[in-house]
């Protein structure tokens, strides 16, 4: 399963633009960044392992926009060797359906890799949209993130960076196979309501 998520410094945008800092008007305006610096990362999850984490920067490490030719650079240089280093001898890929990920040539791409095993949009088998429900990363793997990089508040997209790291590297293959035995759980309760909204369904991660 795979996905790629926006971490910020700040966590949110302050609606704030400025601020006066006197108790009448200094007449001195303060600029600030509309939007925190950021971090784009994307993940591979599986049962065992996470591979990642890949950050989509420039070549002077700011974050940008994921685009379909970046995110081709990112499974053909990144994602793909370290897949075939693994020796795995049957493996499925997944992504959602955003349009990035369905470019013709990445899925040309994928459908190499992974000869009828491609689970997206315009791939072998349907992926369904809006379904945070039943992805690995989305369920758990984002927000159990943002929850442990945050506790020591990263000053520098340097220090947000090297945490993420750290908090993948500490995630163990007991960790990330319950995640995965959820996902199957859900994946059979979702089938089984014939893909009607589950809300009366808890669901523990």
């Amino acid at each position: 399963m795979s996905d790629e998520a926006h971490f910020s410094l700040s966590g949110y945008v302050n609606k704030q633009n400025m601020r006066f800092w006197a108790k009448e008007n200094p007449m001195e305006i303060k600029d600030v960044p509309l939007h925190s610096e950021r971090v784009t990362v994307w993940c591979g999850f599986m049962e065992g392992c996470i591979i990642g984490p890949y950050f989509f920067e420039n070549y002077i490490e700011q974050a940008v926009t994921v685009n379909g030719q970046r995110y081709y650079e990112m499974l053909d240089n990144f994602f793909i060797p370290q897949v075939e280093a693994m020796d795995v001898a049957d493996i499925h890929f997944q992504q959602d359906g955003a349009t990035c990920h369905t470019t013709r040539e990445n899925m040309t791409l994928l459908r190499g890799q992974f000869p009828g095993k491609v689970i997206s949009r315009f791939g072998d088998v349907e992926w369904p949209a809006r379904s945070p429900d039943l992805s690995s990363l989305d369920f758990f793997l984002w927000s159990y993130l943002k929850d442990m990089l945050y506790r020591d508040n990263p000053k520098t997209v340097t220090e947000l960076k090297e945490a993420i790291a750290t908090e993948i590297r500490a995630i163990g293959p007991g960790v990330t196979s319950a995640v995965m035995n959820s996902m199957k759980k859900r994946a059979e309760i979702c089938i089984q309501s014939g893909g009607r909204h589950m809300k009366n369904i808890i669901f523990h991660k």
